[in-house]
């Protein structure tokens, strides 16, 4: 079942968990936007060199662990004796880079959980034994991918779980033009079996552009969103979901925006 459009307000989704506060990606992260009350959360995904999927955006742990480790090229073990939190600071110290099974049995199952696979076709089969051993519901779960023809795989292999195609976009100031553009978007979403699109929060994201994606019957979600005039702005527009750092400042704000 596809979110539905008549919500009041779209669904509130922790990037990379509660990451304003908390180090990004990490189960201390995902625990605390729980915590603050958030719809669900949005993780990246990555699959190690024995077969293992985790929690990491970048393909080399640097930015975050200080120690600089292809995943792809790296064991879980090694990975998972990297500190992953001391980044954000000293009460953070400890914190793992945690596996894909290890999120799914602490996720809430009335959470939201939006999955960003940042590898290609070799992350299919052990996500598929994952997600079908987990007891979570496909309707509660998004699998987000930048490529398209991952897409296509990732639904003819899982068909009863949800798959949106991420988009940015670059503006050419010379032109005045946004590549993709509009049409080029729907023109690729018509023509796949995406169920939506997970955009980034550029202003090419019009209401001509979600009355013509909603046409589509496809589901539209936003990140990263950290300011309340921005979320205003998307919750007006329809969109399904905001994607924020913050994901419980956020929904305090906009519940006193509309508050009569």
């Amino acid at each position: 079942m596809l979110i539905s459009t008549t919500h009041t307000r779209p669904l509130i989704i922790g990037h990379r968990g509660a990451s304003h506060d908390a180090p990004e990606n990490t189960l201390e992260a995902f625990r605390l936007a729980w915590e603050q009350g958030a719809d669900g959360i949005e993780a990246d995904f990555r699959l190690t060199a024995d077969g293992r999927i985790v929690c990491m955006h970048d393909e080399v742990t640097t930015r975050t662990t200080g120690v600089a480790l292809k995943v792809a090229d790296t064991q879980l073990e090694s990975l998972q004796r990297l500190d992953a939190g001391s980044f954000k600071g000293a009460d953070w110290s400890g914190a793992v880079i945690p596996t894909l099974d290890e999120i799914l049995s602490e996720m809430p199952y009335d959470s939201w959980f939006f999955i960003e696979l940042k590898c290609g076709p070799e992350i299919i089969v052990p996500l598929e034994q994952l997600l079908l051993s987990s007891g979570h519901s496909p309707e509660r779960i998004r699998l987000l991918s930048f490529s398209l023809p991952l897409i296509t795989m990732i639904r003819q292999r899982l068909p009863k779980w949800y798959a949106c195609w991420n988009s940015d976009y670059k503006y050419n100031i010379l032109n005045n033009i946004w590549r993709p553009s509009q049409t080029e978007v729907l023109v690729a979403l018509q023509s796949s079996v995406a169920d939506g699109l997970s955009s980034a929060d550029r202003t090419i994201l019009d209401q001509k552009l979600v009355d013509a994606l909603r046409e589509q019957g496809k589901e539209i979600h936003v990140w990263t969103v950290d300011r309340l005039d921005a979320a205003e702005r998307l919750r007006h527009l329809g969109v399904n979901s905001i994607m924020t750092n913050r994901p419980g400042w956020l929904r305090k704000q906009m519940a006193e925006v509309q508050t009569p």
